[in-house]
């Protein structure tokens, strides 16, 4: 199978979306003759036209406020927000529209929309281009939220989020775009709201996802040299959540140690150590343990922003801890 990179599978889902269907359309700052920031829509302009890759002014209210627009008429827009950080600056047309209009029309309107934006650290980009926003909206009903860890999966799940009839946040993290992966010449798509079992174990069940699954399949392969297996599941879809395959693993192991790179205090991992807790308390041989982000603001200098992200040796000395 040919090997593409993370940018590539992401172009390459848009382009076959934009061949697949006159309704899709792209919009975004600088993604048409720029190619976007990370060059992910590079070469789309060319192919396809003005009219379907547009270039928007430098407001993401406008930017998103048009696109929900769009898809309540019967379009299938992806926005491109630069950053998840300025997804603030839109969060009334993500929050209050897009989210709600399907419900409270009792389904009569759709709202197709696919929201594109990257977040996470590792660049340097200090506190305004470097957070980690997904809990806020795994948090808010009527969302879809969609963090990829490879490019197969990008480009599936990207084509799925640009097929479903419901708001999609997909967010892409800033370090995965040159890593490269398997990708299918066949159209295929990747199913919203299933996880994956990346690494099979019987000691213990690590949860994470986007970068975070790289380095814990790292930390995975250093803990059974010390004789602990790990079950390693990449959750690949926030919301929905695919809890039911956490419970299983789980109700195997024992032990739970639940891995992301936003912020620890009301991330994800709380959420998920909640529902385990009230699902599986009769199968846990330890409580639920959770190794996030540091509750500050993304240092600058690389090294304290290494020092607030779980590292490798993080998730080893966490997962051993709970071993025991």
């Amino acid at each position: 199978m040919r090997s593409l990179t993370y940018r590539e599978a992401i172009r390459e889902a848009l382009r076959e979306e934009l061949q697949r269907s006159s309704d899709v359309f792209l919009l975004g700052e600088d993604i048409a003759d720029f190619g976007g920031s990370y060059k992910v829509t590079l070469g789309l302009l060319e192919e396809f036209g003005r009219e379907r890759v547009r270039n928007t002014p430098i407001s993401e209210g406008a930017i998103v406020g048009a696109a929900v627009g769009a898809a309540v008429v019967g379009m299938r827009p992806v926005a491109e927000i630069m950053y998840v950080d300025f997804t603030t600056l839109a969060l009334d047309q993500i929050v209050n529209q897009a989210a709600k209009i399907r419900y409270m029309t009792g389904g009569q309107v759709k709202v197709p929309v696919v929201i594109r934006t990257q977040g996470g650290s590792g660049r340097s980009a200090a506190a305004h281009h470097s957070q980690s926003l997904e809990a806020w909206f795994a948090h808010v009903p009527g969302l879809k939220v969609v963090m990829p860890a490879t490019p197969y999966d990008a480009k599936g799940l990207l084509k799925a989020a640009i097929r479903d009839d419901n708001p999609v946040i997909f967010i892409e993290h800033k370090l995965l775009y040159s890593e490269k992966g398997e990708v299918p010449e066949e159209d295929y798509t990747v199913p919203i709201g299933s996880a994956i079992l990346r690494r099979e174990g019987m000691d213990i069940s690590i949860v994470t996802y986007s970068r975070m699954v790289g380095e814990v399949l790292a930390a995975a392969s250093v803990l059974a040299e010390h004789g602990v297996s790990t079950d390693v599941i990449d959750l690949r879809t926030l919301s929905p959540l695919d809890i039911d395959l956490v419970c299983g693993s789980v109700k195997k192991t024992g032990r739970l140690l639940i891995v992301h790179e936003a912020c620890q205090q009301a991330g994800l991992g709380a959420e998920i150590a909640a529902q385990v807790a009230e699902r599986m308390f009769d199968y846990l041989d330890a409580p639920v343990k959770r190794l996030g982000g540091g509750n500050v603001p993304m240092p600058f200098a690389g090294e304290l922003e290494r020092s607030v992200i779980p590292q490798v040796e993080d998730i080893i000395e966490a997962a051993l801890a709970l071993k025991g």
